[in-house]
């Protein structure tokens, strides 16, 4: 049995620009299909615009407003919010307040597989 705790778990910062804390994934045990990270954004700030050839991803918003922009749709989110960002899709979410949100990748996430504009 594998038990992480965020709490345990060194941010970095994604080629995207967010910090984030890798709850499960490649590094830290024996993930195979998906990975899971907590992600978050000071007030104002937000990630670069990009997408992912191979994974999709779920955010879920635990704190904060943000506005996400899915190929050019964009959409007010905050906490109780899930957002599917299909793989291939042009993305960036931009933090009104503190945000913190939980992000999901199936395959797990991969710094190869993030392309910039």
């Amino acid at each position: 049995m594998i038990v992480q705790q965020l709490e345990k778990q060194r941010p970095f910062t994604t080629k995207d620009g967010s910090t984030i804390r890798s709850i499960l994934d490649r590094t830290n045990a024996p993930v195979e299909k998906h990975s899971l990270a907590e992600a978050s954004l000071t007030s104002g700030g937000s990630t670069d615009r990009h997408y992912h050839k191979l994974s999709e991803e779920f955010y879920v918003m635990l704190e904060g407003g943000a506005t996400m922009e899915i190929d050019g749709e964009k959409r007010e989110v905050g906490p109780g919010d899930a957002i599917l960002i299909p793989a291939g899709s042009w993305h960036q979410i931009t933090a009104h307040t503190a945000t913190r949100f939980f992000c999901s990748c199936a395959p797990p996430y991969d710094h190869a597989d993030t392309y910039m504009e």
